[in-house]
């Protein structure tokens, strides 16, 4: 008898409810090819094939909000932390976890991180299986970046993580959960911290569509 591929159901997490201090302006809505930071982000992922995206917001987050529910409508849940000026990044990764729908694993993304190749995502779908690691990363140049496919079983262990460190701190005590996949992506390691990480960020992308 032929056995059946499984195909799994992912979703994808974003995390956009910081300041943007660093930048001086607010991130997610700042132009970038054609579109905002954000759009950008949460079309990589959708380009990877994740079901839904989930989005953390929480400063200025009724424009992100507007934006997103205009654009993808039920493709995206928004999720609120009230208290980002405060919390970390961890509480926002929990807030989301909360929110996200039922799924077999979930990409995890800064929402600044909106370079990310469609053909990472699907090279860490095609690395996950039911009875596999936890967690997926690419490398790059053997460094782990984002984004993470995370399994949803493992939604428990990171709501109950309270540990300093966030979740590089639990990953650091369960490496039995963590495989890794290499990638040629530089997107993988375009996080936007700062003006000149935006500038080389769209320097690099207009370059490539010439």
């Amino acid at each position: 008898m032929q056995s059946v591929e499984y195909s799994p159901l992912i979703r994808g997490l974003v995390l956009a409810a910081g300041l943007s201090s660093r930048m001086g302006e607010f991130k997610p809505l700042m132009p970038l090819r054609g579109k905002t930071l954000i759009e950008n982000t949460v079309d990589s992922i959708f380009a990877g094939g994740a079901a839904t995206v989930t989005v953390v917001v929480g400063y200025r987050g009724e424009e992100v909000s507007a934006l997103l529910q205009a654009r993808y409508g039920e493709r995206t849940c928004i999720a609120w932390n009230s208290d980002y000026a405060s919390t970390d990044m961890l509480r926002s990764i929990q807030i989301g976890c909360r929110a996200l729908p039922a799924c077999d694993g979930f990409f995890l993304l800064p929402g600044d991180m909106p370079a990310v190749r469609h053909e990472t995502f699907q090279r860490l779908t095609a690395a996950w299986s039911p009875e596999g690691p936890r967690v997926i990363f690419p490398t790059l140049d053997g460094y782990r970046k984002h984004p993470p496919l995370i399994d949803f079983r493992l939604v428990p262990e990171l709501l109950a993580w309270q540990m300093e460190g966030g979740l590089r701190a639990l990953w650091a005590q369960h490496e039995e959960w963590i495989r890794t996949v290499p990638v040629d992506d530089v997107g993988v390691w375009m996080d936007l911290d700062t003006p000149a990480d935006y500038q080389a960020c769209r320097e690099k992308l207009e370059k490539a569509a010439e």
